[in-house]
């Protein structure tokens, strides 16, 4: 037996060693259940501190992640938009002063155009003065023939006996030649004549005969003329038709127009003339140089006589028209470099336009990917919510965790606590 003195009353009272041991259980027991149930309370506070730093670390750097990117996004967004805007003001710029040029270039046409215009129509009243001189002229030569044929006719009875045995001569001459050697004799006549004023007349002409048949056909004589500059004044295909009196077929010289006018285009002469004895008593041929371009352009029909009167009345023209071409040229050029210059300005607004449509595109896709990068935060922001609220629901089943549902189906901590109740 043991005296054992209480702590309250100050009495002393014996106890044996089983109740000794009794006491000193029930106050280990109460020991343990204090101890447990701090230990249970600090963790809880423990565990609600981490959660709330733990939540309050997320939500802190979550926002500065999203401040920082609509910071990044507005920095984009306004670099893109200041360079885009740079961007169209210069072109924009650009766009004007190369209006302005082609409004000076307009107006320079515009003036180019109406000195030439002028030039021209005062070269075309020229030669229309000319081609009145020359109708003046032929009218004189006319009535000088006339009087020369009145003359002539005076003594008409010597005439037509000269005339008369020339007929003789040369029916029998041709009764001797063929139809080849007829129409040779017609070609011979008019190279000789030509010949006479090669030296003088026409020193840079080339007149010969045409041998060429690549292309099927040929005609009889070519003349072309160039000046010192070797452009090319006038080139004509000549086509010489005689035949003899005696030919059973007669032909007319409408039979050769379609056949002389192919060999022009194909020896890329700019005249034809058909030197034609044919329609002896036709009085259209017989008036002089006949012009048959209704029918085949640049075309004309006239008899031997006047062979070298045709080559020198289409030469003057040509020499007359040749410093109208020039000029016609230069403008047609300048023509040509005016539209050289408008293809390179809609060439340049096409390239504008192309270029302006591919930043606009890639602006766009730059907004797009600002759009997916917004995409992406919003589901880390959405995976962090989810977290929290995991946390939260831990946090519940946390709170929910009790001794009954700890010893749930173990009935040794069961018992232990049902004591610690005792």
């Amino acid at each position: 037996m043991n005296d054992i003195i209480c702590p309250k009353c100050k009495q002393a009272f014996k106890i044996d060693q089983a109740g000794f041991a009794e006491i000193l259980k029930q106050v280990r027991d109460q020991q343990f259940d204090d101890e447990l149930k701090n230990r249970l309370q600090i963790a809880e506070n423990e565990k609600q501190n981490a959660v709330k730093l733990a939540e309050a670390n997320l939500r802190n750097a979550l926002l500065q992640d999203i401040a920082t990117k609509d910071q990044e996004i507005a920095a984009m967004k306004a670099k893109s938009e200041k360079e885009l805007s740079d961007k169209l003001s210069q072109k924009e710029l650009e766009i004007v002063e190369m209006r302005s040029k082609i409004q000076n270039a307009e107006v320079e046409k515009q003036l180019v155009l109406s000195e030439a215009t002028k030039q021209l129509e005062k070269e075309r009243d020229q030669l229309t003065n000319k081609v009145a001189t020359i109708e003046l002229e032929k009218q004189n030569l006319e009535g000088a023939l006339r009087q020369q044929f009145t003359t002539e006719l005076q003594s008409r009875d010597a005439i037509i006996k000269y005339k008369d045995d020339e007929i003789a001569r040369v029916k029998d001459m041709k009764a001797k030649l063929s139809t080849k050697m007829v129409g040779e004799s017609l070609e011979q006549h008019c190279e000789i004549e030509f010949n006479k004023l090669r030296a003088t007349a026409f020193p840079n002409a080339y007149f010969e005969k045409d041998n060429n048949i690549d292309a099927g056909s040929k005609g009889d004589f070519i003349f072309r003329e160039n000046d010192a500059a070797g452009n090319e004044i006038i080139s004509i295909m000549f086509e010489m038709k005689n035949e003899s009196d005696t030919t059973a077929t007669k032909k007319k010289n409408e039979d050769f127009f379609k056949e002389l006018d192919k060999d022009r285009n194909e020896k890329k002469c700019e005249y034809a003339i058909l030197v034609t004895l044919l329609d002896a008593d036709n009085e259209l041929y017989n008036q002089g140089i006949v012009d048959v371009s209704y029918k085949f352009p640049k075309m004309y029909v006239v008899r031997p006589q006047f062979f070298i009167a045709i080559i020198t009345l289409l030469r003057n023209a040509a020499l007359s028209s040749l410093k109208y071409k020039a000029e016609l040229a230069l403008v047609r050029s300048q023509n040509i470099d005016i539209t050289n210059f408008e293809d390179k300005i809609n060439k340049f607004k096409d390239g504008f336009a192309r270029n302006y449509d591919i930043a606009s595109r890639k602006f766009k896709d730059a907004i797009d990917g600002i759009d997916k990068t917004i995409k992406e935060l919003q589901k880390t922001k959405d995976a962090l919510l989810s977290s929290e609220n995991n946390l939260r629901l831990a946090n519940e089943k946390t709170e929910d965790l009790t001794i009954k549902k700890l010893t749930h189906g173990n009935p040794t901590m069961k018992a232990k606590f049902d004591d610690l109740k005792d």
